[in-house]
């Protein structure tokens, strides 16, 4: 019974064979083998990705305009360009998309101050219509002239004050807007 004991214990602390051993250093020989053809790869690759970047071409020449020596203040720019005394908000009431910015751009070359251009409450208008809401008549007969519209017309120019609104006047747009001969000279050009 004593030697069998002795088997056993010695079977624990005995050690692993060679074979198994070759076999294992063999494996790990092929995957370090691997790791390294795949690194030399990417390598060229890197190295080759980086020829083609820094290869000379057709040399192109940026020229930048030339600054003037001191830029203009904001009150310059205003100097030569005033706004009128007057803000107004334009509506699209006939749904024709980017009509509101249109007239914003045209009011704009004009000096007049658009403050909001959106959408109206729905797009059913039928009239271009624009709405004094201040008591600032200069800047409804400018903005109305801009328009050639009539300040007599009640059918285009429409009194209706509201010290509530931030706004001197209102311009909604209708489905009438290319009978407005300075809007149809604008989108013609």
């Amino acid at each position: 019974m004593a030697k069998s004991k002795r088997r056993k214990s010695s079977k624990l602390f005995s050690t692993p064979r060679k074979k198994s051993r070759g076999k294992k250093a063999q494996r790990m020989g092929l995957i370090n083998a691997g790791i390294a053809v795949m690194s030399l790869l990417l390598v060229a690759f890197i190295f080759s990705f980086s020829g083609r970047q820094t290869q000379m071409g057709v040399p192109i020449e940026v020229k930048f305009p030339s600054m003037p020596d001191t830029p203009k203040l904001a009150t310059e720019i205003y100097d030569a360009n005033p706004m009128m005394d007057v803000e107004i908000e334009i509506l699209n009431g006939c749904g024709e998309p980017g009509l509101a910015a249109k007239f914003s751009t045209l009011l704009r070359q004009n000096r007049v101050d658009v403050v909001r251009s959106e959408n109206a409450d729905h797009f059913e208008y039928d009239k271009t219509i624009l709405i004094q809401r201040s008591e600032n008549v200069s800047g409804m007969k400018h903005v109305a002239d801009a328009l050639g519209f009539s300040i007599d017309n009640p059918g285009q120019v429409i009194t209706s004050v509201d010290p509530n609104l931030d706004v001197d006047l209102t311009l909604i747009i209708g489905k009438d807007f290319r009978s407005i001969s300075s809007i149809q000279s604008y989108l013609s050009n």
